[in-house]
């Protein structure tokens, strides 16, 4: 395929750049109906198979406990369930009463700096706006608590195990370095007793038209875009770190390449209480890519896509995706949740929610040029207490007493940022 659009620049036209790429798709592919139906039959494979398992009251997320995985006691049967699932919980990555104490300090910091006399709102349209007066995503990065989070051992141990899970070598190139990963910092979600939330539709981030569009994106699915869908691995991680997303004004984009998106949870997570499902089948994005070269799409459409919004899977284009949806288990206060970053996942809606539903999102972002350069921007927002290149200029936190300084940095913390080796 020859299409190519330049890096982080949106087309022109991009429903004309659509058109062009589906018909050069559909001639590169040659039966577009069989190489989906292909797709199709290995999803209905793994569909039945989580179905089964939810009938018969078995778990489908995989369960770590973090004492044996920092022990290196986590067996080849565990790291392939989790490389068949996409995702993954870890038990007691932190202990519970330091996750609860952290979500107390995080409360503490944000009245502490009268944070609900200067919210102004929502400060970008990615996933739409929030009715509520005080958010249920905070747009801080710079607490004492999320900044020891993303740079205790606990958590280098844990992104370690996880990047470790792909191919990160080939053709003679290390791809990234599996043992560092860079400190991406991203907002807190704080969600009381009580809440009525619709929560976050079916998605997948890290680009949406990029994922057709894009040249290093048309190397990584390259099998796919040749029809040959035997050959597709969504854990190799070629040509992964080259991917820039589009810039669009007033959205939320990502800089890095996560291995796994992820969150720890501050707070307990009570069944049916507003959580995060995912389709717990990592190759599903082949059959997101093609769907939209089926004759029912009209030419100039991605099943919905739009350009600086997520990749949406809805009912109406991805029935069969939609069916696997799967809640993540109970969780206490410190366990983590990790999913592959082609994994599609929402939130699910909640009405008058019992408990509080409170995390801190944390990803495994690993060491490369690509994270590296982002990284040492993190370091300059860091200084100033700005909010990070990839999120909305609100800068809260500038003037604010208490906050995470450079000074506080540990040897995780400095390599995560690129100051020393």
């Amino acid at each position: 395929m020859t299409l190519t659009f330049t890096h982080g620049t949106l087309p022109a036209d991009h429903k004309a750049a659509i058109r062009l790429m589906k018909k050069a798709l559909r001639e590169q592919i040659g039966d577009v109906q069989r190489a989906f139906a292909a797709v199709s039959a290995r999803i209905e494979a793994r569909v039945a198979e989580i179905d089964a398992l939810k009938a018969q009251g078995d778990p489908v997320w995989p369960v770590i406990d973090f004492r044996r995985l920092a022990a290196g006691e986590v067996s080849d049967v565990e790291r392939e369930a989790i490389r068949r699932r996409g995702c993954a919980v870890i038990k007691g990555h932190f202990p519970r009463e330091q996750a609860l104490g952290w979500d107390r300090s995080m409360l503490e910091y944000l009245d502490r700096n009268h944070f609900d006399e200067q919210y102004k709102g929502p400060g970008d349209t990615f996933f739409g706006s929030l009715e509520a007066s005080r958010p249920e995503i905070f747009p801080i990065y710079w607490s004492q608590a999320q900044m020891q989070a993303r740079q205790s051992d606990e958590m280098a141990a844990v992104q370690s195990f996880l990047n470790r899970l792909w191919t990160f070598e080939g053709d003679g190139k290390q791809w990234f370095n599996p043992d560092i990963s860079v400190i991406y910092p991203d907002r807190i979600r704080r969600r009381p007793p009580g809440t009525t939330s619709k929560g976050l539709g079916a998605h997948t981030d890290s680009g949406a038209l990029e994922r057709w569009l894009l040249p290093a994106y048309q190397q990584v699915f390259a099998s796919v875009f040749r029809g040959d869908i035997d050959n597709y691995d969504p854990w190799n991680a070629a040509h992964r770190t080259e991917v820039e997303e589009y810039t669009v004004d007033n959205t939320t984009k990502c800089s890095v390449f996560r291995t796994f998106q992820g969150w720890t949870a501050l707070s307990d997570m009570i069944p049916h209480q507003g959580l995060l499902h995912v389709v717990p089948i990592p190759e599903a994005m082949a059959y997101i890519l093609l769907r939209p070269l089926l004759d029912d799409v009209p030419d100039d459409e991605l099943c919905g896509v739009a350009p600086g919004k997520v990749l949406p899977v809805s009912e109406k284009w991805h029935p069969l995706l939609i069916r696997a949806l799967t809640s993540i288990p109970a969780l206490e206060a410190g366990d983590s949740v990790w999913w592959h970053c082609d994994v599609i996942h929402s939130v699910a809606p909640v009405e008058n929610q019992q408990g509080w539903g409170n995390v801190m999102y944390i990803p495994a972002a690993p060491l490369c040029e690509k994270n590296l350069a982002y990284a040492k921007k993190v370091k300059v927002a860091l200084e100033r207490g700005a909010s990070p290149g990839d999120f909305p200029r609100e800068d809260y936190e500038v003037e604010w007493k208490d906050r995470f300084t450079l000074a506080d940095l540990n040897i995780h913390g400095k390599r995560a940022l690129g100051m020393t080796p």
